[in-house]
């Protein structure tokens, strides 16, 4: 039934069987005939078993992959009806004569027996071999506000749909922008989980196939597809939101688009906040993702939302810190568009510094809230412009608190302390940062330099080594490693103290017993090492101890490409520290010297062993002996 259309002279308009009644039968066919039917029942069940009417519908559009999408998505816009009259008078297709429609089925068994359409194996459609020209040639016959006209719904739709969509109408549909649109906007409209999906990756596909933004800009104006994408990110369901996400992220990166997402003077017909302030916690969430990929978008874009007070959205959901996922997920949406360079301009003229401070502050939160906002806070602290734009006292209390945290001892909670000592890191990466760890009152950057040295735990020695390689100057450019000089004592001061206390006693000794450790803690060894050897007492202290040397320059101590580079980013670092100071032309480091510069020289990948260029070996060929 499914692989063979039946004759168009035996169906009507409305598909059902016509025509001559079938010819008699003699007794013996009459019985053979009975058991095939039999048999068949059988075999295809009661799941086969519908009427001529819709087996004529099925077979009709099984036979147009074209036709069998378009009236889909009109049938499934009816579903959902339009939410206004002017959008009803848009979606409205105009109704087929008897006579067209007969025309139009004769056209599709036509196209549907040419001679490459061969029954498809899963039983679902007729996924023939025509070429663009055919479908083209046919959609012209038949205009798409005709075929919208047409309700045919089938067995198996679903699994069809996505190959109609992609072989014949994707490639092709960015020439013909205003059918699209209201094709696009009757899948938006249904309640189809798959139709919605494809109508979303459609208005992808249009903005990227675009040439004229103009021309895209007005037809999303006219067929009011932007609140369509905006309710499909609300309601609909995770890939749905996703795609859809997508899509208006697109539209803004299309100069005239962000006027559809930010209208001048707040005219638009949907804002985001009042959408925000009608929507349950997960549409709020979201609202809150697109904010943080639009701001990604360009500085114009951030600079509208800053304007449209958008981001006050972050401080309402975290300042109810009843609902714990609420505030993580809040929190998590602010962690990635803090990752954006030009976020901290924005974000500090705002109080969210203030209340992730009192986040971190508050004991009842929970262990990974506190975590998540300990991040946060570095990372809105580490360009070089944030400690020009924000309040000091803001910056002092934020200290304050880490170092609250980092001193509570009941229950030394791992993930909390390693969050706080990478914040502390993060905000050491500049110079303005590093000097006020060092100088503050709260001494920070004691804790990092204590718990650098400190066997308490891998994961809190690994994140305070990188944190040390940070403040020390390791990320900074050459002319801005050094700090102002009350910073630079502090410096000195907390690795000699640090030292003395321990069982090392030197920071020489200290810095070998990072050296001896697992690959992890030796790169962040390397690290700490390259951005402290550019002050002279360091230089020394390493010069001091010969081992040091050894393993830095031993080609074979590290393994993978990472350990490789910075092993020798730290040959590098001593070797330029000593080009410049008086150790150079001491005697006593000649052999010392002698070990970098060989090391410099080889790279970061080459061992020491030096390579054996193949040689040609001749080997006489052996005699036959004769018998």
């Amino acid at each position: 039934m499914i692989g063979r259309l039946r004759p168009l002279s035996d169906l009507d308009r409305h598909g059902r069987r016509v025509g001559p009644a079938p010819r008699q039968r003699s007794p013996r066919h009459a019985a053979v005939a009975r058991g095939e039917h039999t048999r068949r029942n059988r075999l295809v069940g009661d799941h086969y078993k519908r009427s001529s009417e819709q087996s004529g519908c099925l077979c009709l559009c099984l036979a147009l992959p074209v036709l069998e999408f378009v009236s889909l998505s009109a049938s499934a816009a009816r579903v959902s009806p339009p939410q206004s009259k002017q959008q009803q008078q848009q979606m409205e297709a105009p109704a087929m004569e008897p006579g067209e429609m007969e025309a139009m089925l004769r056209a599709a068994a036509e196209f549907a027996s040419y001679p490459g359409n061969a029954p498809s194996s899963v039983g679902y459609g007729l996924l023939g071999a025509h070429g663009d020209d055919a479908v083209r040639q046919f959609l012209e016959q038949f205009p798409l506000p005709k075929l919208l006209g047409v309700r045919l719904l089938y067995l198996g739709w679903m699994k069809l749909l996505p190959h109609a969509w992609t072989k014949y109408f994707l490639r092709d549909m960015e020439h013909h922008f205003c059918q699209a649109m209201a094709f696009i906007q009757a899948g938006l409209l249904t309640n189809s989980k798959n139709i919605r999906q494809l109508a979303c990756k459609a208005v992808i596909h249009l903005l990227d196939k675009a040439g004229d933004s103009a021309v895209v800009v007005d037809t999303f104006v006219q067929h009011n597809l932007y609140p369509l994408l905006i309710n499909c990110l609300t309601e609909g369901d995770e890939e749905i939101s996703a795609i859809s996400l997508d899509g208006i992220k697109r539209l803004a990166q299309i100069p005239k688009g962000i006027e559809i997402i930010f209208p001048p003077n707040g005219q638009g017909s949907v804002q985001l906040d009042k959408v925000a302030a009608q929507s349950l916690s997960m549409a709020r969430i979201r609202i809150l993702s697109l904010i943080a990929k639009l701001f990604a978008v360009s500085t114009y874009t951030a600079t509208a939302i800053f304007d449209s007070n958008l981001l006050s959205l972050f401080e309402d959901e975290i300042k109810d810190r009843r609902d714990m996922l609420k505030t993580l997920s809040a929190l998590e949406v602010l962690y990635e568009l803090v990752e954006h360079p030009h976020s901290n301009i924005f974000l500090l003229k705002t109080n969210l510094l203030q209340l992730i401070v009192d986040v971190i502050n508050d004991s009842s939160a929970d262990s990974i809230v506190r975590s998540r906002a300990t991040l946060i806070s570095g990372r809105l602290l580490s360009s070089a412009d944030a400690f020009t734009t924000i309040d000091q006292n803001c910056v002092a209390n934020l200290l304050l608190a880490i170092d609250k945290l980092l001193k509570m001892e009941e229950s030394q909670n791992t993930d909390e302390t390693e969050s706080a000592l990478e914040a502390l890191g993060l905000i050491g990466t500049t110079s303005a940062g590093a000097s006020l760890l060092l100088t503050d009152s709260s001494n920070a950057a004691r804790h990092v330099v204590e718990a650098s040295f400190g066997r308490q735990g891998r994961g809190k020695q690994l994140a305070a080594l990188h944190a040390f390689g940070s403040i020390s100057g390791v990320d900074r450019q050459e002319d801005r490693i050094k700090l102002d000089n009350q910073a630079e004592e502090r410096l000195k001061r907390l690795v000699y103290t640090t030292a003395r206390n321990s069982p090392k006693l030197t920071p020489s000794a200290l810095l070998l017993s990072v050296l001896q450790q697992d690959s992890d803690i030796r790169i962040a060894g390397y690290r700490v090492i390259s951005g402290l050897v550019a002050r002279e007492w360091c230089l020394m202290e390493i010069c001091s101890k010969l081992d040091i040397i050894n393993l830095v320059t031993d080609p074979k101590m590290e393994m993978t490409k990472l350990g490789m580079e910075a092993r020798h980013d730290c040959c590098l670092a001593i070797s330029k520290a000593l080009s410049s100071s008086h150790l150079l032309h001491e005697p006593s480091l000649s052999e010392l010297i002698g070990k970098l510069n060989e090391a410099v020289k080889r790279g970061p990948y080459l061992s020491e062993r030096k390579r054996v260029e193949p040689q040609p070996v001749v080997v006489p060929a052996e005699s036959i002996p004769d018998y």
